[in-house]
């Protein structure tokens, strides 16, 4: 018998990899040039290596969450249609971080576009919980991450803001 591939569910579970894969190629860029060697960085930061793992693990759990309340709540025709949207908005403000951060080297900006994806990721939790109890718990794990690489984040600006080397950018 041939295995059959639930494709709305790959690709759901797939589509936030993709700028997470983008986010890593210019995080590389500015890890050792930039990040490393320039900036002041809390000693409880997690290391360099976890980013990856993590934030592929939240993507996945994320994307098959989405999949999850398409599926249970109509699709982008049914209840599902604001769930998603503002899913996808999150998801979009998550990708926008990382050209921001490491691409800009916009601390501050930075900071100030990690609360719209705060505020966007609690309201998806809440909005898929509505759909789907699962896919709602499933976005759990990221708004937690979240609130590390939000101190992660203020931490850095907070120690680095007088920096004249960083003034303008």
């Amino acid at each position: 018998m041939p295995v059959q591939i639930n494709w709305p569910a790959v690709v759901g579970t797939a589509i936030p990899n993709l700028g997470g894969i983008a986010g890593g190629i210019i995080t590389r860029r500015n890890i050792k040039s930039w990040y490393e060697v320039q900036l002041k960085r809390p000693s409880w930061r997690p290391p360099n290596w976890a980013f990856g793992p993590v934030w592929t693990s939240l993507y996945c759990s994320m994307g098959f969450a989405s999949y999850l309340v398409w599926r249970d709540g109509g699709g982008f025709e049914g209840a599902a249609k604001l769930p998603l949207m503002v899913y996808g908005s999150n998801v979009l403000l998550n990708w926008a971080w990382t050209p921001i951060f490491f691409g800009a080297k916009r601390i501050d900006l930075a900071l100030y576009e990690m609360q719209l994806i705060n505020v966007t990721a609690v309201a998806t939790a809440y909005l898929f919980h509505e759909i789907n109890p699962v896919a709602g718990y499933l976005i759990i794990p990221y708004c937690l991450w979240l609130s590390v690489a939000t101190a992660l984040n203020y931490t850095i600006w907070k120690d680095n803001k007088d920096d004249p080397k960083l003034k303008g950018q």
